[in-house]
């Protein structure tokens, strides 16, 4: 076989070269404007080579990317011109041969001649067109064969090194079209699944708002996550309260029987609760390998399965909430991409859990607010708290009338006083500062305000917001969450530990705020109630007096007519003079009695009293004993109240009367008083025996058999016109004691509206 010399300016390698342009801009345009026409690209290939090597004819294939063998129906071919003009054959029978110079070619990863190969024939197809030799090229791009390129001589000769050189560059453009259009296909078939995905994601958010049961809303993700991965079977396994079993709350798929088993011990031997344990996803591919043989624990004996995919629930504070698990008969049923997807539904699924326990727990406050007192409440919120932040222990502390915190309600263990001091301390600044504190923000040493006595503490655990009341943000409190375990992580690592205290510390602050609009109410309703019992009390104290006058009046009458009637006989009996003379007085001062006593039961009129002039009458209307010494302070500075002037001075009477006969009349009474926002503040302070602390309830009401009637003259009313009467003054009474030494009553009075 004779070689035809070539020249080395041969027009054919500027032809080759414009040829190989050509063919790279052909490249590059695949995939634009969404066509991707790789068999243009490939066609220009072959008719590029056919023009290098005279007398030949070109056909490319693309192969399989799995088995890596030619796919017959990709076949593009070019032929030289008087070739084009035979009739063409409209399904050319030239297929790669199993052991032909093509599967060689592949085979080797290089490029085969045939005239160089002794043992490899022409095909068949290629010899009756008169084929003399034929040049294989392996078309590799990345170690991968993607396809072959036959080039057919159709003269008695070899291939020159030119035309070598030159298909080969030909072999990598065709190599790179390939490569090239594959990839774009697959980013776009990626593509095509991500939007898909993202589609059905988008769906599951929207069950989630749609606010369905929470069973229903598994059942919904479960069904989603079958659809996008082929599985036959799903199953929800939620932790239960005691954190010990995994049960079972939604199943799906193709075999819709529940499992045998519906809870399994989170401490045993399955592949679930490995995954609960681990708190990491599980891809396995098949579940006949060691170790997962020996712990894979069947949804169902009469189901086989294979493979298995599960992905821990796990919430925004670290919380445990269950497994998601999907299963397969088939080897290998699931991706990377399947347990990427899955973590994803599992976060809307955790979403879903939280945002549904979180609405049934308030849901459930809410009852109770109305239903059950506030310290009731309290205790439930922390029990609440506890619960939804995953946190060990939690605390509601509330101010106090003097500006103190002190512990309302708790849940975990609180037994530790450091601790305590320290979460007071985070509760103080988060009064102070009307905002959420955590255990890093402020300095862990207690305050010496509260705690001096407290050792410092390492920084534990610790999120506080405060109590804010509604119409004005005023601080009521503050409610904490912490870990007794120094080393636990941290809370409000995500908003969402942070939102769901905030708002069970406002259900906390409507608590308080309702249980003082509570007392308000009842105190409102036992002034009204009172109020009425006088008005009526009055009316009949009207008709007594007006009877009594009309009978008791005669007496002192009669007496005179006797008097006059049997003046010689009274002068000769000084025991009859003195009797008729005591009867008249008697009835005299029972009619005075009973004018002064009856006088209080009217309605009270309502006005700016000066407490030290009525304190100043109420000392004077009584006998003061040598051995007794009174003692006022701060009563002149103090503001007016709203009262009736007479109902106080009878106020202040009774508590001195009543200090005196506690201390027999020998003692001394401190008399002080202080102003308030909006009130005035007096205490009655005397140095008796005291008042035993189970007695200060029992000393106000009208049938306390103390010492009433120690003073004669009195109708023994005591305290208990106390306490009657500074309720119909808008007031209060309260007495402090320990019962051994000293009692001092505490007069709360609203301050008058100052006149402009």
């Amino acid at each position: 076989m004779k070689i035809k010399p070539v020249s080395t300016t041969d027009p054919r390698l500027l032809e080759a070269l414009a040829s190989l342009n050509h063919i790279s801009n052909a490249i590059n345009h695949i995939g634009s404007s969404g066509v991707g026409d790789i068999n243009s690209s490939l066609r220009l290939v072959a008719k590029s080579a056919i023009r290098v090597v005279p007398g030949s004819s070109a056909v490319i294939y693309t192969c399989d990317q799995i088995t890596g063998s030619p796919e017959t129906s990709s076949r593009v071919s070019a032929e030289p011109a008087q070739a084009a003009r035979r009739p063409r054959e409209s399904a050319p029978n030239d297929a790669p041969r199993p052991g032909g110079i093509g599967a060689r070619a592949i085979q080797r990863r290089k490029r085969i001649l045939s005239y160089q190969e002794s043992d490899v024939d022409i095909h068949p197809h290629h010899v009756a067109l008169g084929v003399k030799a034929v040049a294989c090229f392996p078309l590799i791009v990345t170690e991968q064969v993607v396809g072959v390129l036959y080039i057919y001589l159709h003269e008695e000769r070899k291939f020159s090194p030119l035309e070598e050189l030159l298909l080969d560059n030909f072999v990598n453009q065709a190599a790179m079209a390939i490569y090239h259009a594959r990839h774009l296909a697959q980013i776009q078939r990626d593509l095509a699944h991500k939007e898909d995905e993202l589609t059905r994601l988008r769906r599951a958010g929207l069950l989630i708002s749609s606010r369905l049961r929470l069973e229903e809303t598994l059942e919904a993700i479960l069904r989603l996550a079958l659809e996008m991965t082929n599985a036959q079977y799903g199953i929800f396994r939620l932790l239960d309260k005691s954190g010990q079993y995994l049960v079972t709350r939604a199943v799906s798929g193709q075999y819709p029987n529940r499992p045998l088993v519906e809870k399994l011990p989170l401490a045993g031997n399955s592949i679930m609760a490995y995954v609960a344990r681990s708190r990491q996803p599980l891809l396995i591919a098949d579940l006949r390998q060691e170790p997962w043989s020996k712990i894979y624990y069947p949804l169902d004996v009469r189901l086989e399965m294979l493979s298995e995919l599960a992905v821990p629930l796990i919430n925004a504070s670290g919380r445990l909430e269950g497994v998601l698990n999907l299963e397969s008969p088939t080897l290998g049923g699931f991706s990377e991409d399947d347990s990427h997807m899955l973590q994803s539904l599992a976060t809307h699924a955790i979403t879903a859990i939280q945002e549904i326990r979180l609405l049934d727990a308030l849901q459930d406050v809410a009852q109770r607010l109305l239903a059950q007192p506030c310290q009731q409440v309290l205790i439930h919120l922390s029990a609440v708290a506890s619960d939804l932040l995953n946190a060990p222990s939690s605390a509601i502390w509330l101010l106090t009338e003097t500006n103190t915190l002190t512990l309302a309600a708790a849940a975990g263990d609180t037994r530790h006083t450091d601790r305590l001091a320290f979460l007071s301390a985070l509760a103080e600044q988060a009064i102070l500062l009307k905002k959420t504190i955590t255990a890093d923000s402020v300095n862990p040493a207690p305050t010496p305000k509260l705690h001096k006595n407290a050792r410092p503490l390492k920084q534990i655990p610790a999120l506080v917001v405060p109590l804010l009341r509604g119409e004005d943000g005023q601080a009521l409190g503050a409610f904490s969450v912490f870990s007794a375990d120094e080393s636990a992580g941290r809370f409000a690592e995500s908003e969402w530990d942070e939102k769901v205290l905030t708002c069970l510390a406002n259900y906390a602050a409507l608590a308080v705020q309702n249980e003082a609009r509570q007392v308000a109410l009842r105190a409102s309703q036992q002034q009204h109630w009172m109020a009425e019992t006088f008005a009526a009390v009055g009316d009949i104290s009207a008709n007594l007096l007006h009877n009594m006058n009309n009978k008791v009046g005669t007496i002192p009458v009669r007496v005179q007519a006797i008097q006059e009637k049997y003046h010689a006989l009274l002068e000769n009996d000084p025991y009859l003079t003195r009797n008729l003379a005591e009867i008249e007085f008697s009835a005299m001062a029972a009619m005075q009695i009973v004018q002064e006593n009856l006088s209080h039961l009217r309605p009270i009129r309502l006005e700016q009293v000066n407490v030290a002039a009525c304190v100043t009458v109420a000392i004077r209307a009584i006998a003061l004993p040598v051995e007794t010494k009174i003692k006022i302070s701060g009563l002149e500075t103090l503001p007016a109240v709203l009262a009736g002037e007479q109902s106080l001075q009878l106020v202040f009477k009774n508590l001195i009367e009543n200090a005196l006969d506690a201390m027999n009349n020998n003692g001394v009474i401190v008399i002080s008083g202080a102003a308030e926002p909006g009130w005035v503040k007096i205490s009655v302070r005397d140095s008796g025996p005291g008042i035993s602390p189970a007695l200060h309830d029992q000393i106000f009401e009208l049938d306390f058999s103390g010492r009433n009637g120690a003073r004669p003259g009195k109708l023994g009313f005591g305290l208990w016109w106390v306490k009657t009467l500074m309720t119909r003054l808008g007031g209060s009474v309260i007495v402090e004691s320990n019962g051994k030494q000293g009692s001092t009553f505490y007069l709360r009075l609203p301050e008058a509206q100052r006149q402009p």
